[in-house]
């Protein structure tokens, strides 16, 4: 197995923590902007959204919405409520040591958590046997979802489409009436979260709940999709007894970062950390937050706390007390869709996340939706109407590179493509990522699972990548859509968006017909390389012993610590049986592979392997692939092999990243191999080679950061934006002040599964 840098291991915080303390005493520590609701009906609900996009998606910090337990119903949101009509529900309870869930009902859950909270405690809360059992990922009440709705501002609420009536903070001074009508009677204005586009079969469910107690915590990670996250708390223990019971005071401490930051927050995350921040399984220390060469911002969390999440921004969330409950969700915006689009999802697909948004599907129902609103709206001027116009622009530059990417070569157009009507099911069988249009099927790999036919389906991405089912080739092309239906949306749309500035001649340059832009692309699409490949790659019979097996990867520039160059040569000695014109040897690491699973240079008869281009040049095979004529590392004088490095006119690429590598085995299709690079090997070889410099590579991402940062700054005073924002004094909190709660021997043991479903003739069917 490869070797991995150290990882630094998990610490708990300690209950009586006094966070006050903590982030007045640390410098690059700092309490997140806060604003109450109180003070925001002073003015109008365009103005707070203004200030909310402004501070989260365009600066990229956090803010807080402070004040909300005033205008909460106690009578709904509590654990009284929740044990009067949900008692019974069955909810899974993740258990954070063991790493495993359990079903519990509601009601046995809450009743368990004094006993759960009281048994971690100032005096053994580093121990690793500490039970932590959250209840997360719920779904929330129905009840509470109409309470929220009412509210909070519309447009920052879950499943948002257009402005409606509410009785929230910024209500006062706002009249749904002032909107434009459609013909129908449906408001002219964007929505707030644009997965209401979708019809409602295909919108993800993420309106979640959150249940935990003392020690309870959620892994550093980056909301998914680059999607907006919100987090209320509405209700928390008190600290007065509840039930007979002895409670202390529920809260959460968050720990959040800039979304500037995010590629610093990644590097320290692997190379000092020693862990990846998208597997999204680690819970960092205080000490290592503390240390990080970025700043930190804090929130305390109460009862009543709204806090807005940046897209892309990391954070982790540790609670205390007896209890906390929080709701939350995610909203897709077409800022969120531009980050998901060109960085989350690639990220994604590299560690088999599975992609719930479907946000390239987002992207085409919302231009739909929006055209048909435009087209009822060509002569009204409203700001809201300009804000949908913006909108249309941007995701229609969008939808011309999803279309662009799924583009086949103009020589050779594939004839036969099997038509599969879009439904918004079908999932990347390696990557689990959400396919739109086209994509590769395996006709022979095909098997029956529970009575159905499961199809090995690839998306384009992951077979550029080399990443298939074991045939390797022979995958038959399949589309969700008839490509005329799509080709005709586009021209339809564009000519809509020129329509709405015809004395505007840039527009038509700006917004080309489809086949100027495809002309304009100066590299291959993605499907074309997919034609190349399938060309090029061998098929291999799975119903022969031959076939290609996971195990059978050569990909012989690992750059682990624990390979040595004889080992990697006794695996390789059969290649050389092939002819020559068969296989060559790699430029880097000098072993022979065949010709498919190397990139030959266009100027010089060098070839590299793409396991040696991904770890020592962090050049991806696609990189390779879309260009027509590509340039080596040699020929780019960046090569750094142990021949080239003596040439004085080289200068030799150092990576700026740590890669630690992921086994994806656990995660995909069962009959997946990856056959051209082995992305469970790390680069740490690579590194080392260069003197591994650590703070080199963080202080090159933060003057990536701060150039982002002036160039946002700037891009915002032409546009206008001049909010000036500082933190507020934090809240008083009241820490645990030390108490200490003896646990009893009967205490000390473990919370048991509910008891009620122990007896329930159906468990076996919920567990499954």
């Amino acid at each position: 197995m490869p070797a991995h840098r150290a990882r630094l291991a998990f610490e708990p915080m300690a209950p009586d923590l006094d966070i006050d303390y903590v982030v007045n005493t640390t410098e690059n520590f700092q309490f997140a902007d806060r604003v109450t609701c109180d003070s925001l009906d002073r003015f109008s609900l365009e103005q707070f959204e203004k200030l909310a996009h402004f501070q989260v998606v365009l600066t990229g910090r956090p803010l807080v919405v402070e004040g909300f337990q005033h205008r909460l119903d106690k009578n709904l949101f509590s654990e009284k409520w929740l044990r009067e009509n949900y008692a019974s529900k069955i909810e899974d309870v993740r258990d954070l040591g063991k790493k495993h869930n359990k079903p519990f009902t509601i009601g046995h859950y809450l009743k368990s958590l004094p006993l759960l909270s009281k048994k971690i405690n100032p005096d053994n809360y580093m121990d690793k046997n500490c039970q932590r059992l959250y209840m997360k990922d719920i779904d929330c009440p129905s009840e509470w979802q109409e309470s929220l709705e009412q509210l909070i501002p519309p447009a920052l609420f879950y499943l948002n489409d257009a402005p409606r009536s509410f009785s929230g903070p910024a209500s006062s001074d706002t009249s749904v009436s002032s909107y434009p009508k459609s013909p129908q009677g449906e408001p002219l204005a964007p929505a707030g979260d644009l997965m209401s586009s979708l019809p409602p079969a295909m919108r993800a469910e993420n309106l979640m709940c959150y249940i935990g107690h003392e020690g309870t915590y959620t892994p550093a990670h980056q909301e998914m999709c680059a999607s907006l996250g919100h987090n209320i708390m509405v209700d928390a223990s008190d600290g007065t007894p509840e039930n007979g019971q002895n409670t202390d005071p529920g809260s959460s401490i968050w720990f959040m970062t800039e979304q500037k930051d995010r590629r610093v927050v990644s590097e320290y995350w692997m190379s000092v950390l020693g862990h990846d921040i998208d597997i999204e399984d680690y819970f960092a220390p205080l000490h290592a937050w503390a240390i990080a060469p970025f700043k930190t911002w804090v929130v305390h969390q109460k009862p009543g706390d709204l806090i807005l999440v940046p897209p892309l921004a990391a954070h982790q969330v540790w609670n205390r007390g007896t209890r906390t409950v929080k709701v939350a969700w995610n909203r897709t915006t077409i800022d969120t869709l531009e980050l998901a689009l060109g960085e989350a999802l690639p990220h994604a697909r590299m560690v088999c996340r599975d992609e719930q948004y479907k946000n390239k599907a987002i992207v085409f129902f919302t231009l739909e939706r929006y055209a048909k609103m435009l087209r009822q709206a060509t002569k009204v001027e409203h700001p809201a109407v300009d804000q949908m116009w913006d909108a249309f622009k941007g995701l229609f530059k969008m939808f011309m590179k999803i279309l662009l990417s799924e583009t086949f070569s103009r020589k050779n157009p594939e004839k036969e493509v099997e038509y599969h009507a879009f439904q918004s099911n079908v999932t990347c069988s390696y990557c689990r990522c959400n396919i739109f249009n086209r994509f590769l099927t395996c006709p022979g790999c095909a098997h029956s699972l529970g009575g159905e036919d499961d199809p090995y389906d690839v998306c384009m991405d992951c077979y550029v990548m080399g990443r298939s089912c074991g045939c390797i080739s022979n995958l038959k092309w399949v589309e969700q859509f008839y490509w005329k239906e799509l080709t005709d949306r586009y021209e339809s749309w564009r000519r809509l968006i020129i329509s709405s500035d015809p004395g505007n001649k840039e527009l038509k340059t700006e917004y080309p017909t489809f086949v100027v832009a495809r002309g304009k692309a100066i590299t291959k699409t993605t499907a074309e390389i997919c034609q190349e490949q399938l060309n090029h790659r061998p098929w291999n019979d799975p119903n022969k012993s031959k076939a290609v097996k996971k195990a059978e990867i050569i990909d012989t520039a690992s750059g682990s610590e624990d390979d040595s160059r004889s080992r990697k040569r006794k695996k390789v000695r059969k290649t050389k049986k092939l002819g020559s014109e068969d296989a060559h040897r790699c430029h880097v690491c000098f072993h022979f592979e065949v010709n498919w699973k190397l990139a030959a240079c266009s100027n010089c008869d060098s070839r590299y392997c793409y396991g040696s281009l991904f770890r020592a040049f962090e050049i991806p095979p696609q990189a390779v692939m879309e260009k027509y004529h590509w340039l080596c590392p040699k020929c780019e004088k960046i090569c750094s092999c142990g021949a080239c490095k003596r040439d004085p006119t080289m200068k030799p690429y150092e990576p700026n990243c740590t890669v630690l590598g992921h086994d994806t085995s656990k995660v995909a299709d069962p009959r997946s191999v990856e056959s051209l690079v082995d992305f469970r090997k790390s680069n740490l070889w690579w590194l080392k080679k260069f003197g591994d410099d650590v703070h080199g590579r963080i202080r090159k991402h933060q003057d990536e950061a701060v150039s982002a940062d002036l160039e946002r700054q700037k891009t915002l005073e032409e546009h206008g934006f001049l909010f000036e924002t500082s933190p507020s004094e934090p809240q008083t909190h009241t820490s645990n002040g030390g108490h200490t709660n003896e646990s009893s021997s009967d205490d000390a043991e473990e919370i048991p599964v509910d008891p009620s479903l122990m007896l329930n003739e159906s468990f076996a069917n919920v567990d499954s």
